[in-house]
């Protein structure tokens, strides 16, 4: 054995690069033979954990945009020029603070007018709801007395307007039937004097002008046919008359008086006509050389004065006519005023009618609304700020002129507010009031809190993908934010508290709506930590109701209670077997980034 011993040594030491080989290749296999020994690959350890009572919160996320939470162009709600702009583009304003003054003339005027007839309404009320005093009552008295006085004067000078009326037609009488006579001997006798032809006058005047001037036969025509209509008139005129006597109604007086009246001013057309024939025959023998007849000179001479006769005979009928119908319209305005003035004074002595009263108080209020509606218009043309902001722009200048269509400024509001646009599953988890974090990519050390003040009702559709705009208020504000920057969005759909909770890992799920953990009958010590322990004894299933999920733990609304014990992973050697596969959409969560179910 020792010889044996040397021998190998003696080898070792005559070759030492093979020795030291051969040393290590039996190092290794008895390494490899010892892990083998020892290793514990193949055995299942789990990590365990309670089940305990907790807060969940289930959030959805997104990312948009800082907007102004309100941006509004200034439009005026009048027309007219733009007299002041006292506020600067860029200033910060505070609602109600003056942006624009317009030229308000006109509406300064209706305001003016308006509040005097407001005074107006007034005072009439007043005086309706006072009772009559006695000068009132005394100075109706009196109207009414001054009426009757002037109906009697007025009756009493229509009875001798109606008597001067008859003396007028009667002394009309005493001079036409002599006119109308000599009228007819002028044109239609045979005067020897002025031709001794044979011929009637009128045919002897016509046919001396002819010659010299053809407007004879005209005024020939004109002068027999004027006297044949005074005649008819007169005809019928003087039977009328022959059967009137002074016991008449006033009826026929006054038709008798307006007959004659007629009559009489177709016989002055008549006289004149045949006055014009004669002057023009005059006219033309002069011009001519030709002495004019005396019988001519005669007959004109008598023209005029039967002219002069019915002018005075037409005026005195004129008048009696006139003093007629004076009297009749004074008999009626008197009688109308004894009426009106009559009842007046019963009202007087009644009091005012509740009616006219009402009617009083309908009045002033429509004048004071009136008057309210000039103020309001007058307002309109002082343009105010309709909240705080920044005017961050100015449209117009001092001199244009500005109107409802055309804005004077912009005013946009210092509240920011940030604008995502969500899918349709997580837009259906959202609600006006929720609480949220927003965080900024510009500004990395800021976090604000903020609410969800608004989400469209309606969605966009591009692409077959549906979005909804969703709006969130600060609820404080920081002078590094600015319009337009990115923003991400933690939004809080639903906050449970003093509910049971698992980790998420440790919840699987079996089909497509059933789920379950893994836990032991009887409860392991956890001595393993997060390397897990062993068990001889498998676990077993245990099927679980679940709510809402956060990043880690899920609610747990059936099947287990606190302080229970399931298996959250476990590991095969050195693996890890996570022990949750399940699909978020299966546990009543969405799409998209929602964070839990």
């Amino acid at each position: 054995m020792k010889n044996s011993f040397f021998k190998i040594r003696a080898f070792a030491l005559a070759h030492k690069i093979w020795s030291s080989i051969g040393l290590l290749v039996l190092l290794y296999a008895g390494y490899r033979e010892y892990q083998n020994l020892t290793s514990t690959a193949g055995e299942t350890r789990y990590v365990l954990a309670n089940v305990t009572e907790g807060t969940i919160i289930s959030t959805v996320t997104g990312s948009g945009q800082v907007s102004a939470s309100n941006e509004v162009d200034i439009k005026p709600k009048a027309s007219g020029e733009i007299l002041s702009l006292p506020a600067a583009e860029g200033s910060d304003i505070v609602q109600g603070q003056i942006i624009a003054r317009l030229d308000s003339t006109d509406a300064q005027k209706t305001v003016r007018d308006a509040e005097v007839n407001l005074e107006s309404a007034k005072l009439s009320l007043q005086k309706l709801e006072q009772p009559a005093d006695q000068l009132s009552l005394t100075q109706s008295k009196n109207t009414i007395a001054r009426a009757s006085t002037t109906l009697a004067s007025a009756n009493d000078s229509l009875t001798k307007a109606y008597l001067d009326g008859y003396n007028s037609f009667s002394n009309t009488y005493l001079d036409l039937p002599n006119t109308m006579t000599g009228l007819h001997d002028l044109l239609f006798s045979n005067n020897s004097a002025l031709g001794g032809s044979g011929q009637i006058n009128i045919n002897f005047y016509v046919n001396a002008i002819n010659p010299y001037d053809d407007r004879a036969k005209s005024y020939g025509d004109d002068a027999s046919a004027k006297y044949q209509t005074a005649l008819t008139k007169y005809t019928k005129n003087f039977q009328d008359y022959r059967q009137l006597d002074q016991t008449a109604s006033s009826e026929k007086v006054e038709a008798m008086i307006s007959e004659t009246q007629d009559t009489v001013l177709a016989t002055l057309d008549a006289l004149k006509s045949a006055n014009a024939l004669l002057q023009l025959y005059s006219d033309v023998a002069t011009a001519h050389g030709q002495k004019v007849s005396s019988v001519t000179t005669s007959q004109l001479s008598s023209l005029n004065s039967y002219i002069t006769n019915m002018n005075t005979h037409a005026s005195d009928l004129l008048g009696a006519l006139t003093s007629i119908k004076n009297d009749k319209n004074t008999i009626v305005s008197s009688t109308q005023s004894i009426d009106e003035n009559t009842q007046s004074y019963a009202k007087l002595v009644g009091g005012t009618d509740p009616l006219d009263l009402e009617s009083s108080r309908l009045s002033l209020k429509q004048r004071q609304n009136a008057l309210l509606d000039a103020q309001t218009a007058l307002a309109n043309y002082t343009v105010r700020a309709p909240f705080s902001g920044t005017l961050s722009k100015i449209s117009q200048k001092v001199g244009d002129s500005a109107g409802s269509g055309s804005a004077i400024a912009t005013l946009m509001t210092k509240q920011n507010t940030a604008v995502l646009s969500v899918n349709e599953v997580d837009a259906a988890k959202i609600k006006v009031g929720q609480k949220a974090t927003l965080a900024f990519d510009a500004i990395e050390d800021l976090s604000i809190s903020g609410v969800v003040s608004q989400i469209d009702s309606a969605g966009t559709v591009s692409q077959g993908v549906v979005t909804y705009s969703v709006k969130i208020s600060f609820d404080t504000q920081d002078a590094r934010v600015k319009s337009g920057m990115s923003v991400n969005a933690t939004i809080q759909t639903q906050v449970k508290t003093d509910v049971l909770m698992v980790a998420s890992a440790a919840i699987k799920t079996q089909g497509t709506s059933s789920h379950y953990v893994q836990m032991f009958d009887t409860p392991i010590s956890p001595t393993g930590g997060n390397q897990g322990v062993l068990s001889a004894v498998a676990p077993r299933n245990q099927t679980v109701e679940v709510g809402i999920t956060d990043d880690a733990s899920t609610e747990i609304t059936s099947g287990l209670k606190e302080g229970d014990q399931i298996i959250t992973k476990t590991t095969t050697g050195t693996t890890v077997t996570a022990a949750r596969t399940t699909t978020p959409s299966l546990l009543g969560g969405g799409g998209g980034r929602t964070r839990g179910f």
